[in-house]
């Protein structure tokens, strides 16, 4: 069984999502908390295994807090109306696992939530080639020196981190629960190898992330 939260530019958009999983019996719709997501703390059975959000462009809203829960180890499908004019790779840096056409059929969005509940990537033909410039240009710019080379949303937060801030006030700049930012420091630290905050920090200048 897959649980999954759908968000969607409008009521009548979500709730066709919504009658399209609910008539497949490998899904199982996850409920909204307040504000929109799961919150925090809740029972591991109420938190989805992939979050589908149908919007008009990536620089929405839902989309950017999408990306968020991607940076923070959740599968996300992305469905928008243009895919060819957003910028799929900073998506897919993030981790999300697939920016789509909204106007997909239902067996194509059901096999889409499918794959990236298994971990994979699932990708428009028109975007693997832009996929393979974007790791041509990473390799050639030496990005080997870092373990793994950090998201936008990560460096965003290292700049931060840079600039004093704690947890909380991170997550209050940025609009994201201190929940997210563990994870985002975590991920940070794991990818500069460093053992600490300040270490990270350090590092983060050394490779030219941030400048103080």
């Amino acid at each position: 069984m897959i649980r999954v939260l759908v968000k969607a530019s409008t009521s009548i958009a979500r709730a066709g999502l919504e009658s399209l999983l609910q008539a497949h019996p490998s899904f199982r719709l996850v409920p909204e908390s307040s504000d929109g997501y799961p919150a925090d703390g809740p029972a591991l059975e109420s938190q989805p295994d992939v979050l589908l959000v149908e919007t008009e462009t990536l620089a929405d809203n839902s989309a950017r807090e999408a990306m968020d829960f991607a940076e923070a180890g959740g599968p996300v499908v992305l469905l928008v109306r243009n895919p060819a004019a957003e910028p799929v790779s900073e998506a897919l840096r993030a981790g999300v696992k697939a920016v789509l056409s909204s106007g997909l059929r239902g067996p194509q969005v059901v096999a889409a939530i499918e794959a990236a509940a298994m971990g994979l990537v699932v990708l428009h033909g028109a975007d693997v080639e832009l996929l393979l410039r974007t790791s041509n240009t990473v390799s050639s710019e030496g990005s080997e020196a870092l373990i793994e080379a950090l998201t936008p949303r990560e460096i965003e937060v290292l700049r931060l981190l840079a600039a004093g801030l704690g947890n909380k006030e991170i997550a209050s700049r940025l609009a994201i629960s201190e929940h997210t930012v563990k994870f985002h420091v975590s991920s940070i630290m794991g990818k500069l190898g460093a053992a600490s905050r300040t270490e990270a920090v350090t590092l983060g200048i050394r490779h030219g992330l941030i400048m103080i």
